[in-house]
């Protein structure tokens, strides 16, 4: 069994999309090392051949930069995400990239070609090719599966089958809630306990406060910066303006820390909590749109229903609470999200937002229910009862932007999730009559039966109804 890591749900990158614009990125990175490793001349070129929902919606979710980005060996997490456009200018105008002092030919207007057609085993499709003269050196087919997974055709499963075995292997809820109850542990400690087979508990505890540190840095940025998301839309920043309404008159603060505080220290009513949670998910998407770093989670489209969820319970629920209660709901949702992925799938190009706005929710629901002092059959309930209601949500991008209405959806997953948590923490799992599981077989099954225009191809839904150039 494929063993997901925390650390593989929660990706640092950039945005607009995990499955467009880092999945690709992460392909091209991973197509270029091979490139080097094979052997390459000055003259030779390269191609990239987008297919289905990476062609019909790759301007806007910036594939064709995110490609010039990991074939110029940019790292997604490191990277100066304000220097991007002067690397795709570079690019453009020199009509190559240099490689470890090697120029290959590269102009992206005729070597980035976008191919209607689905290729069968993803919607999300990917070739490049290494050319010298007439003939092609090298060609390798990728898939972006949604959260920047990505796989190769043909990759083989040797480091599945030689990878070390974890003390609790989780393949679905059932098997996870049997490893709670025979360990009388809760979800976070279990897969701590997994995770501590690849790392030491300092280090897991570092990323995962890394993690969280992006994710509240993302939300301060959004909050705080004024104006209009790229694009022929024209969407205006809103949570700036949420937030200049919430905080009172003459607070000071130079960071994101000192923010917090402030917010902590308020006593707002339901209305401005709400209104809170609102911000902070829609600030985390205002900068995924604008090619802003943020953390999959578990992808970019929803990046902004977690650190919702866990700054609402750091800031109103438990305003004493700190890095453990970090650890321990990143853990959890995390977990929540690898069972989405093995049992379904995370991406939108094959579920519709349901995969993405949903898993989110509830991924969320459960690790606010575990910080609230739920058991581990109440964390799944959370995470079933936000799921179902995300059901048949389909994946339609008004002009092929993570915009609209992408980023109002994380401020409504953020709402449904603590909404989730406090069922959750209400019921009586004996009482139950849809386990975790059986939703997840059911938004796998809606999202094979769902219409292909619904799922990321802009080619239905909001994407048809609104017309970009009234906009």
């Amino acid at each position: 069994m494929e063993f997901i890591s925390v650390f593989d749900v929660f990706k640092i990158g950039v945005g607009p999309s995990s499955s467009h614009t880092l999945g690709p990125w992460r392909a091209a990175s991973r197509f270029i090392r091979k490139c080097r490793d094979t052997g390459i001349c000055p003259g030779d070129k390269l191609r990239v051949y987008l297919f289905g929902s990476l062609s019909l919606t790759g301007k806007g979710h910036a594939t064709d930069l995110a490609v010039m980005m990991g074939l110029s060996s940019h790292d997604p997490e490191t990277i100066d995400t304000g220097k991007v456009p002067v690397y795709v200018n570079e690019i453009n105008a020199n009509k190559s990239i240099d490689v470890h002092g090697i120029n290959l030919i590269f102009n992206p207007e005729e070597d980035i070609i976008f191919e209607k057609e689905f290729l069968d085993y993803h919607a999300n499709g990917m070739v490049f090719r290494l050319i010298r003269g007439n003939d092609t050196i090298l060609e390798q087919t990728y898939y972006s599966v949604g959260g920047g997974f990505i796989i190769r055709d043909g990759e083989s499963l040797e480091k599945f089958e030689n990878a070390p075995v974890h003390p609790y292997p989780i393949l679905n809820g059932r098997e996870l809630l049997d490893h709670c109850t025979k360990t009388g542990r809760s979800i976070s400690s279990v897969v701590m306990e997994n995770e501590l087979m690849d790392r030491s508990s300092e280090e897991i505890r570092q990323k995962l406060l890394g993690i969280w540190s992006v994710m509240l840095e993302s939300m301060y940025q959004g909050c705080h910066t004024t104006g209009y998301l790229p694009g022929p839309l024209k969407v205006k920043r809103r949570a700036p303006d949420i937030v200049e309404k919430l905080l009172p008159a003459g607070v000071s603060y130079s960071n994101a820390t000192e923010w917090m505080d402030h917010i902590k220290n308020s006593d707002p009513d339901f209305q401005k909590i709400l209104k809170w949670v609102s911000a902070f998910a829609i600030a985390v998407n205002e900068v995924n749109a604008s090619l802003g770093r943020v953390v999959t989670a578990p992808t970019n489209g929803s990046a902004g229903v977690i650190p919702a969820v866990l700054m609402y319970y750091l800031c109103f629920a438990n305003r004493s609470a700190g890095s453990d209660e970090i650890i321990r709901f990143l853990c959890t949702s995390g977990e929540i999200g690898s069972i989405f992925k093995k049992g379904s799938t995370i991406s939108a190009a094959m579920g519709g937002c349901q995969a993405e706005i949903g898993v989110s929710s509830a991924m969320a629901a459960a690790g606010l229910t575990e910080l609230m002092g739920g058991s581990a059959e109440q964390c799944t309930i959370a995470a079933e009862v936000a799921m179902e209601h995300h059901l048949g949500m389909t994946c339609d991008p008004v002009g092929g932007l993570v915009q609209v209405p992408c980023i109002e959806r994380n401020s409504m997953g953020a709402i449904k999730a603590i909404n989730a948590a406090s069922m959750a923490l209400d019921r009586n799992p004996e009482d139950v009559k849809v386990p975790l599981d059986d939703v997840i077989v059911t938004m796998w099954q809606t999202a094979q039966d769902m219409n292909r225009k619904y799922k990321e191809t802009s080619e239905g839904g909001l994407a048809t109804a609104v017309n970009v150039i009234d906009c």
